[in-house]
């Protein structure tokens, strides 16, 4: 099976949501698996010297209309959330933790979060809220709290992020696939043509 394509998104990116509920067909279509990697935007926006996109005069109007339209024409579930966009530290860093030991249900915790954000408006980013979503799927939220403040996972967080970065990593959804980098949901059929022929050749006529 080839590599695995890499899945980077900020939990507070609603074109990162919209690509999580195409990244996995798209994987398998590919013949590939998929690994979802949680970043933090922060950290990346102060490295690359941006601001939020909501945040910049005329480009932020612009987002919020196209946010919207894109959930609207892929028909994906979506109302925007209040207050937006916010840090995502507390399920970045239970989605890592979890992770270590079993993928699957990070990716399961993902899923549920992201949901909850874009769909449900719960405050994703409160710790109390971000352990209530792992209880739902089974997870142990008193041994999770305690993980999720310990120094090891916060190194493991701040790891995860300075690695994206070192890979070219800039925003979200951010999709790494055999080394080759594409940047935003738009780009998931350019993805899927690069794969089916990852030098470029321009069609020939018959």
């Amino acid at each position: 099976m080839p590599a695995p394509l890499d899945f980077y998104f900020d939990f507070s990116s609603p074109y990162g949501y919209f690509a999580s509920t195409r990244i996995d067909a798209l994987a398998r279509e590919l013949g590939r698996d998929a690994r979802w990697h949680p970043i933090l935007l922060g950290p990346i926006f102060k490295a690359t010297g941006t601001v939020p996109l909501v945040q910049i005069p005329l480009k932020g109007d612009y987002s919020r209309l196209d946010i919207a339209r894109t959930a609207r024409l892929h028909g994906i579930p979506f109302k925007m959330p209040d207050p937006f966009p916010i840090a995502t530290v507390a399920p970045a860093r239970v989605m890592l933790h979890v992770g270590q030991d079993n993928p699957a249900l990070a990716k399961a915790y993902a899923r549920r979060v992201l949901h909850a954000y874009y769909v449900d408006n719960k405050a994703i980013g409160q710790t109390e809220e971000a352990l209530r979503l792992a209880g739902g799927l089974g997870i142990d939220t008193g041994a999770l709290a305690e993980a999720i403040a310990s120094e090891a996972v916060k190194t493991l967080l701040r790891q995860a992020n300075d690695t994206a970065i070192e890979r070219g990593v800039f925003g979200s959804p951010f999709i790494l696939i055999d080394g080759e980098p594409f940047w935003g949901f738009d780009r998931l059929e350019t993805i899927r043509l690069w794969a089916r022929d990852p030098q470029g050749r321009a069609p020939t006529g018959s």
